[in-house]
This record gives structure tokens, C-alpha cells and sequence, in this order.
């Protein structure tokens, strides 16, 4: 059971006020609030080790080299990867969907096929896209019911093509839906097609098991998970790892140049050219540390209570639906009000100190399914309150009686 006061008291922001009121965060899915730990952490860094790493003999190379690998460690152990190597440090969920989909090009043949699914972000639509616009090979979209679920006979029924690679989000942004990724990864290798994981909304709620999964690529963001912006880890199996070329030359992922030829560092080295966020990547092990601290089974408890309470009090409202409604979902809100733009809604409750998201969620073609211009999106975190929850359902009503 977690001491929400306590909780709270971690996040200094959360005190602040907006537009004279206490702040209410609600938009959580598109980043998480720190943790002092992890400010504290950022400030540490570069008062006491700040050096570039790897390669440095010196005190402070040595020490921040260090960090950053036990960084890497704690990340492994975190999503019980097998191996610290298959661990990979990139700058967010993005860049990591974009290093397999660029090495994926030297693989793919025309008429081959790659399946995403319609509960995707645009980021793991559009790099797609752009592979097979490169390669020849075909892009299918596995269909979901009007739940907000994936329609998995369909899914099946996909995969008797030839497809060479799933890539699929663990659960769902705009509407919370949380995939049946264990069994869709057992579908994807039986039909002998490799599958990438988007976890980025996955893993500020729970605790992926890569091993237990048996993906092949699993991809997050550090920002989501209580870490730095610009920071985030692509898991990738060693074989996988070892087949695709790297993404980018440079710096710290050679072996040997000459002007004759180049041979390439071993893992993970291989994939992460030039100096990285060093300052990030040893903090986003910090954030993971917090969020373990306090418990996933804690913060899912917490979550679910309030998902189950928000979707209750919310739906008293007359007029407002309710976009998303999966047996399977997490803290994720995405409503509507009859005859009224979620624009408007968001920009009331931003003057009433209400921070949600609007608009479409850079998931497109989940509103085209649905036929809305977008959704008003409350998402929690273990942070937020029932009391906070009372706050969104009236100041969502004062803004219906002022936009009806």
C-alpha cells in the first residue's frame, strides 16, 4: 500500500500552482514528473563526474564509465535480459523503433511483409512505412473492434502471408488497451516472423519480463519511467543484434579504421556512436531504482484503483463517452463530450490548473476508426489522487456548461 503523501512529497512539481490553482497532472502518458532522487541525480553527475566515457584512463572517465555501466546493469536485471549487451542506450522509443527498421533494410526482400497494428503511435507506423517504401516489401495492419482491442483470429490470419516482422505496441497510448503481446509474440515466431515490442506506455505500469515475453525487440522511453528526456533503451536479443548492421558510423562503435576498410565494436558498442547522453544514461538506472522502490505491484494497485474510480465518476457526466473501453487496460482516459471539440475541454481545464492532452495522440488512425477528430485524454500515474479525480469530473463539467 503506498503512502501517497509520502509519494507525492518525492515530486517537487506537484506542489506547484497553474493559473493560481494546485496543479492536477493528468497527462502522464505524454511524460512523467521526477522524482527529487533523479533531479538530485542529473545535478550529481555533473558536479562530481562529468567526463566523457569509455577509452578515458583518467580518475573521472574511469568513474563515470562506471556509473554508466552499472546503469546498463540495473537495467538488465530490471527487464531480466540475459545479457548487459542486449541492452542498447538511445535517446527514446523512436530512435530505437528507427535503429531495427534501418536494419531490417538489409534484410527485407519486395514482397515481403511487416504487420503493425491499428492501436499504434506514429512512430511505429511511419518508420514502417519508410522501410517498405525502401525495400519493396508490404505493409499490413492487423484491425481492432470497436473496444479498442486487436482482433487477434484476424491477427492470425495476417500471419499465413509472408511476413518477416510484427511490430506492435505492449499497450496502447491513445486508449490504454494492453495488448496480448505473450501470445502474439508466440504467434510471430511460430509463423517464423521476428516481433518488436513498443513498451513505451507499458513500462511505467509494470514490470517487463523480455525473457518470460520471448521478444525479439522491445523499446522505451526513459521520460515515461520518472527518467530524463532524451534518454531510452532498445532490448534486443544477441542474435538479432549481431545480424543488423549499425545505425550510425562514427565514434565508439569501431573496432579498427583505416581508409581501406572499417570493422565495427562488438555489442553493444556496435549501435551507440559518438558520446551519449552520459548524464541521461546513468540517471534513467536512478529513476528505475525509484520506481522499484516503490513497488510495481504498488503503483498498479494505485493505478487501477483510480482507472476504475475516474471511468465511474467520469461517465455520470450525460453526454461524454468514453473511447477505449478493453477487459484489459490501464490508466488511460480518452473521452468525449456530444457536440463539443476536446480542444475547448482542454484548454478550460488548463486555466483551472488541469494539465490532460488533447488532440490525436499521434494515433491517427484510431480516430479515423472511431471517427472523431481526436479525444480529451486524462492518463494517471501512481502519484495522482482520487481527490485530484473529483477535480477533473468538475471542472469537466463547469466546461461543458460553458461550450454547450
Amino acid at each position: 500500500m503506498l503512502d501517497i503523501n509520502k509519494i507525492r512529497s518525492d515530486f517537487p512539481i506537484l506542489s506547484r500552482q497553474i493559473n493560481g490553482k494546485p496543479l492536477v497532472y493528468f497527462d502522464n502518458g505524454a511524460t512523467s514528473q521526477k522524482p527529487t532522487v533523479v533531479i538530485e541525480a542529473i545535478a550529481k553527475y555533473y558536479e562530481e563526474i562529468n567526463a566523457n566515457i569509455h577509452r578515458g584512463v583518467h580518475k573521472l572517465s574511469q568513474l563515470a564509465t562506471d556509473a554508466y555501466e552499472q546503469s546498463r546493469e540495473k537495467i538488465r536485471a530490471h527487464l531480466n535480459a540475459a545479457l548487459a549487451h542486449e541492452v542498447l542506450f538511445t535517446s527514446g522509443t523512436t530512435f530505437g523503433i528507427n535503429l531495427v527498421s534501418n536494419g531490417f533494410a538489409s534484410i527485407l526482400k519486395p514482397g515481403d511483409e511487416v504487420l503493425v497494428s491499428t492501436l499504434e503511435h506514429h512512430s511505429n507506423i511511419v518508420p514502417w512505412q519508410m522501410l517498405c517504401e525502401r525495400t519493396g516489401a508490404v505493409l499490413k495492419v492487423i484491425p481492432m473492434n470497436t473496444h479498442g482491442e486487436l482482433i487477434i483470429s484476424e491477427y492470425e490470419k495476417l500471419l499465413a502471408g509472408n511476413v518477416k516482422l510484427v511490430a506492435v505496441n505492449h499497450i496502447s497510448n491513445a486508449l490504454g488497451t494492453v495488448n496480448p503481446i505473450k501470445e502474439m509474440i508466440a504467434k510471430a515466431h511460430a509463423a517464423g516472423a521476428a516481433i518488436l515490442i513498443d513498451g513505451a506506455q507499458a513500462v511505467p505500469h509494470l514490470k517487463p519480463d523480455v525473457q518470460e515475453l520471448d521478444c525479439d525487440f522491445y523499446v522505451f522511453s526513459g521520460h515515461k519511467i520518472c527518467g530524463p528526456t532524451g534518454t531510452g533503451i532498445l532490448y534486443g536479443k544477441e542474435a538479432w543484434l549481431n545480424k543488423l548492421p549499425p545505425y550510425q558510423g562514427g565514434g565508439e562503435m569501431i573496432k579498427e579504421v583505416s581508409f581501406e576498410k572499417t570493422t565495427y565494436a562488438e555489442l553493444p558498442h556496435k549501435f551507440e556512436a559518438g558520446t551519449p547522453n552520459i548524464a541521461g544514461g546513468i540517471v534513467l538506472g536512478t529513476a528505475v531504482d525509484y520506481m522499484n522502490a516503490v513497488g510495481f505491484e504498488n503503483i498498479q494497485q494505485q493505478e487501477s484503483e483510480l482507472l476504475t474510480y475516474g471511468t465511474q465518476k467520469l461517465l455520470e457526466i450525460e453526454g461524454l463517452t468514453i473511447f477505449g473501453t478493453a477487459k484489459e487496460k490501464t490508466s488511460v482516459i480518452s473521452f468525449n463530450i456530444d457536440g463539443i471539440h476536446p480542444y475547448d475541454i482542454g484548454a478550460i481545464l488548463d486555466k483551472m490548473g488541469i494539465a490532460v492532452r488533447t488532440g490525436h495522440h499521434c494515433a491517427q488512425p484510431i480516430m479515423q476508426f472511431f471517427g472523431i477528430p481526436g479525444t480529451v485524454r486524462a492518463s494517471f500515474a501512481f502519484y495522482n489522487t482520487k481527490e485530484e479525480i473529483d477535480m477533473l469530473v468538475t471542472a469537466v463539467k463547469k466546461a461543458k456548461m460553458m461550450l454547450s
